[in-house]
């Protein structure tokens, strides 16, 4: 009966069961399951053949999802998936229902057996790993996480290009530096150039050698370049204190050549008082330092920084302090402290003789029978650049130096500032770049142009004033009255008349008559008007010697009446 009922009930019905319960039996009861309904029209999509391609390769962005539709009618030709992999997901109307069991298809399904297989299939993912062990269906890829480990894990090849990629900008940047330095080189190198070529034209332009320049042109550029020349100048006097006479000399720092200069200034040299009268750089010395600084700048047109009294013993000490010098003497010169005709020679004429602090001073103050002053005046040089070239060329070591000796200094001469001074000169002196010059001076005590250009122009920075033949007349005056204040009257008796003073001194013995004398014819009216002047005779005026510095010689004798 049950197999009856079993082949019936499946008889006569085209299309799936489904299940609506059971009977007093227990057994399933079926009902066909009604059609579906009709799938709407497909739109024409251009991505999803392609997507169909590409699918299970991973997501594209670009790909147009296909809608799901369970129930859509296929496209004529289009293959349909197999069951279980048509890529879109679980179909609820394509699985089988649970048969009965000993139910037979009349389809020619399988039976229960089967479905269990069915159901796994359909409820598969598309495309997606099973369980680990599982064999994979027939198309279906095999995806594994190694597959994708370059994403978390870079290779070899990737630390490679990560290298490359350092070595490209490294010797990109080493090459931008080379540049750099390339461009910074070039740019030196102009400026090197171009200061080369400025300096060149300026010492040609400086010593007068530039094409195109006349003779006149150069002269001019070369006094006003040695103008413009920055010169500290000190004046020092060296006091014999055993014989009285003195020995002058300007010691010159040219800090634009750097250059160092030992001028010597003859006693005989014309100065001009602050009274205008006309004296002797001598007696001007013995009048003070400040009157004498004052007439050297003027007759030289120099800027004179400070005066430097040099007594003999203090030069003697400051030899000694710096351990003797060395001097190549021009002649013998004897012991000053033996008397008489046998005494011994002191300082030894030859080259590179060692002198000590005595030695030095008798040769410095040394003036030979017949010798002009000149040659006195060259010794002294030689002690003082000798004594130049042991002295420090530290400033505090050298002003410590002047402070051992214990000087007064004439203000605004100052230790700290004559130490700093002598070691500026002692570094010249030391390094080759020292002279000493004498200051050439005529009979009259005048400057010749010649003397101007050499010595006070390139020297000195300055230009000569010392007074002319055309300036007031001369006045040379020895006092042979036995009174001394005799001088002093006729002195400004002469200045009021309109005459330069020149002191000749005391003489040793009296005089009865007075005596005017003239060297030159045209003088013989100037020397009757000084006889006037002093009030003596006319008959003293007479022809004679006169000192080459003057233009009229007066002898006053014990006949002259000074003027109350």
């Amino acid at each position: 009966m049950n197999d009856q009922y079993d082949a019936g009930y499946g008889s006569g019905h085209d299309g799936p069961y489904e299940l609506v319960g059971y009977d007093e039996y227990g057994r399933p009861v079926y009902r066909p399951a009604p059609a579906p309904p009709a799938a709407p029209q497909q739109p024409y999509d251009p991505y999803a053949q392609q997507q169909q391609q590409h699918q299970g390769y991973g997501y594209d962005p670009y790909a147009q999802q296909q809608p799901y539709a369970p129930y859509a009618t296929p496209d004529p030709g289009q293959q349909l998936p197999a069951p279980g992999h048509d890529g879109y997901g679980y179909d609820p109307y394509t699985q089988a229902a649970p048969e009965p069991a000993g139910y037979e298809d009349p389809y020619g399904r399988a039976g229960a057996a089967a479905q269990p297989a069915v159901a796994e299939q359909t409820a598969r993912i598309p495309h997606q790993a099973g369980p680990p062990g599982e064999p994979r269906e027939s198309g279906e890829r095999d995806y594994r996480t190694e597959q994708f480990a370059f994403v978390e894990e870079p290779d070899g090849d990737s630390e490679d290009v990560i290298d490359w990629m350092k070595f490209t900008e490294n010797r990109t940047e080493r090459r931008e530096e080379a540049r750099r330095r390339a461009r910074a080189r070039a740019v030196a190198l102009v400026v090197v150039l171009a200061l080369v070529a400025v300096g060149g034209i300026g010492y040609l332009w400086y010593a007068g050698k530039l094409p195109g320049l006349s003779s006149s042109d150069s002269e001019a550029g070369g006094t006003t370049a040695a103008g413009a020349q920055k010169r500290d100048v000190i004046a020092v006097h060296l006091h014999d204190t055993d014989g009285g006479e003195t020995s002058t000399a300007l010691l010159v720092d040219n800090t634009t050549t750097k250059r160092g200069t030992t001028v010597l200034v003859p006693n005989a040299l014309a100065l001009t008082g602050d009274d205008g009268s006309t004296t002797t750089l001598a007696k001007s010395v013995d009048d003070g330092p400040d009157a004498t600084q004052d007439a050297l700048d003027s007759a030289l047109g120099t800027d004179i920084e400070g005066t430097w009294r040099l007594d003999t013993p203090y030069l003697q000490n400051l030899v000694d302090l710096v351990g003797n010098i060395e001097v190549d003497t021009d002649t013998d010169v004897p012991d000053p402290d033996a008397k008489g005709k046998d005494a011994a020679t002191l300082v030894h004429r030859g080259e590179d003789r060692t002198l000590s602090g005595k030695m030095a001073v008798a040769y410095a103050t040394y003036q030979g029978s017949g010798e002009a002053q000149d040659a006195q005046l060259q010794r002294f040089g030689q002690v003082m650049q000798a004594v130049l070239r042991k002295l420090s060329s530290d400033a505090q070591a050298a002003t410590t130096t002047v402070q051992t000796l214990g000087m007064i200094l004439d203000p605004p001469l100052t230790d700290k500032d004559l130490g700093s001074f002598l070691a500026g000169l002692a570094d010249r002196a030391k390094g080759g770049d020292y002279t000493t010059t004498l200051l050439p001076v005529q009979d009259d005590g005048t400057l010749s142009a010649e003397t101007a250009d050499s010595v006070v122009k390139d020297v000195l920075g300055g230009t000569a004033k010392s007074p002319g033949k055309d300036a007031a007349v001369s006045v040379w005056v020895r006092n042979a009255t036995g009174d001394k204040g005799d001088t002093a009257k006729a002195r400004v008796v002469l200045l009021n008349g309109g005459f330069t003073f020149l002191e000749g001194g005391t003489a040793a013995a009296t005089e009865a008559a007075s005596e005017v004398r003239y060297a030159d014819a045209a003088d013989q009216e100037q020397a009757t008007e000084v006889a006037k002047t002093l009030g003596l005779p006319t008959g003293a005026v007479a022809k004679g010697e006169v000192p080459a510095n003057a233009r009229v010689a007066v002898v006053l004798g014990q006949d002259y009446e000074p003027s109350s």
